[in-house]
């Protein structure tokens, strides 16, 4: 009962970013905004048990949720064998530009966390 009132949870939150983006003609993504509204919520512990419950339930059958994704790709075969090699490309640079991105950040983080170091030698 718990994971559908945690799935409960999630709907409601994609739904009112749906909304909101839509109100406010946002240029973010509905589910962005939703994500960003559910982790407000999640400090509810409430929130947080029921939540956590549906993704124990959801991560559970994580292979099930690649099966339309599958049947895309064989049904598309066409497209892939024209266009394969531009994809293949766009797939490896937009990942490679992620993860230097996402280096960056840490990297500025963890300069900004890093103790004030003392140049006195002990001793």
């Amino acid at each position: 009962m718990q994971a559908l009132t945690g799935l409960a949870w999630l709907l409601l939150c994609q739904s009112a970013g749906e909304a909101l983006t839509r109100l406010l003609q946002l240029g973010l993504p509905g589910p962005v905004v939703g994500m960003v509204l559910l982790l407000a919520m999640l400090r509810l512990p409430s929130v947080r048990h029921s939540v956590g419950a549906c993704a124990d339930a959801l991560l559970a059958h994580l292979s099930l949720l690649f099966v339309p994704v599958g049947v895309g790709v064989m049904t598309h075969l066409g497209v892939l064998s024209a266009h394969g090699l531009r994809l293949a490309v766009a797939l490896v640079v937009s990942t490679w530009i992620g993860l230097a991105v996402t280096a960056m950040v840490l990297r500025g983080l963890l300069r900004d966390r890093a103790p004030a170091t003392d140049d006195r030698e002990p001793g």
